[in-house]
């Protein structure tokens, strides 16, 4: 069985990076998401990058 498709969102600010899961067969394009980035402490836009 294969294991989730595991993707890195990094900040478009700072180099600080999130690491979460993809469903590819449900979304095919770019994830980008507004989350909390600590060493700045604001909410910044996330986009995803290769791992």
């Amino acid at each position: 069985m294969s294991r989730g498709h595991f993707i890195k969102l990094r900040s478009t600010k700072s180099s600080y990076t999130y690491h979460t899961r993809k469903n590819r067969k449900k979304v095919e394009r770019k994830i980008e998401f507004k989350k909390h980035n600590p060493t700045t402490c604001t909410h910044e836009a996330f986009t995803e990058t290769k791992k």
